[in-house]
């Protein structure tokens, strides 16, 4: 079984090429793409042994990869650059990379008859609504962001192009420890922020809204379960492992941290109301989320725990 994943260096795919051939197959073949964006040469460090790893150093946007995803039993599409909240700074960038990237690969796996799994994000929902699933309204579909305005566009590109086999899978906020992690979304960042004893900073209007989130570990395993079970049904799937409330994060966080300081702050992702995202159509097809929030942020906090000790010190230059 051969799977290629673009973007595989990132948050997700630095841990999910170690999963693939463990659950997979021994001999499964991993072929990985990514542009060294950022850099995260440690997310090759010791991979396992078993399982057949290939490297391509490209950029999707710019680079050919016909070649490398030929004979896919599955793309993985996670090529993007992901910082929503610093997306509106960036947006012409977010749309050119993103929407590019999404596009190129997408119109190889039509040719080559190659499934394509592209994850999208549940911040596409902006709704007034308590509850919300995929067959939400046009209306309730109000993206907060650049990134996330782009990602809908994505999802309606993929849904134009005749012939080709994909899945779209809405992820809720990740969280979750993994070798080529990043801290810019909410749960992995209060750890950062809590660990360095500077201030979790919160925006003002978000301390109580609910929203989706998905542990690591269980989007790995929702990612599985569409490989087994070849779910390439040109759909939208909600993925989340709970809803829950900045509120509830903060509270599991000073549990292991005490006594955090909370700053609150202005953010131009602010208008939302407090929604539940609903994954009962994902679930029909046997996936069950394991791993809680706070399983994640124990996770998290332990690997960032020297933080916490009197000779490590940290100064906050801004930019977190």
């Amino acid at each position: 079984m051969k799977i290629v994943v673009t973007g595989a260096l990132g948050h997700i795919g630095s841990k999910l090429i170690r999963e693939l051939p463990k659950r997979l197959s021994d001999d499964a073949e991993v072929l990985m793409i990514d542009n060294f964006r950022c850099q995260r040469y440690v997310s090759l460090f010791n991979l396992p042994e078993i399982g057949h790893y290939t490297f391509v150093e490209k950029d999707v946007t710019k680079d050919p990869v016909e070649k490398e995803i030929y004979g896919a039993n599955a793309v993985i599409h996670l090529a993007a650059i992901t910082d929503a909240s610093n997306s509106f700074n960036i947006k012409e960038e977010i749309e050119q990379n993103n929407y590019t990237a999404t596009l190129k690969v997408a119109e190889i796996c039509q040719k080559l008859q190659v499934p394509m799994i592209f994850i999208s994000t549940t911040s596409v929902y902006g709704t007034q609504s308590e509850i919300v699933d995929e067959d939400c309204s046009e209306e309730e579909l109000k993206p907060q962001s650049p990134y996330a305005e782009t990602k809908l566009r994505e999802e309606k590109l993929l849904q134009t192009m005749p012939g080709l086999q994909f899945i779209i899978c809405r992820f809720g906020t990740i969280c979750g420890a993994s070798p080529g992690m990043r801290f810019h979304t909410a749960v992995n960042k209060f750890c950062w922020q809590a660990s360095c004893r500077v201030p979790i900073t919160v925006w003002k209007t978000a301390l109580h809204q609910k929203r989706p989130y998905l542990v690591l570990d269980d989007a790995i395993d929702a990612l599985l379960l569409i490989i087994k079970k070849e779910i390439y049904d040109n759909q939208i799937y909600n993925i989340l492992s709970e809803n829950s409330s900045v509120n509830d994060i903060i509270s599991s966080i000073k549990k292991y941290v005490p006594s955090p300081i909370i700053n609150f702050v202005d953010s131009q992702i602010m208008n939302q109301l407090s929604y539940n995202v609903l994954d009962n159509k994902f679930r029909s097809h046997g996936f069950e989320s394991k791993t809680k929030i706070e399983q994640a942020i124990i996770e998290t906090l332990e690997l960032l725990k020297n933080f916490n000790t009197y000779e490590t010190k940290y100064v906050n230059t801004g930019r977190v």
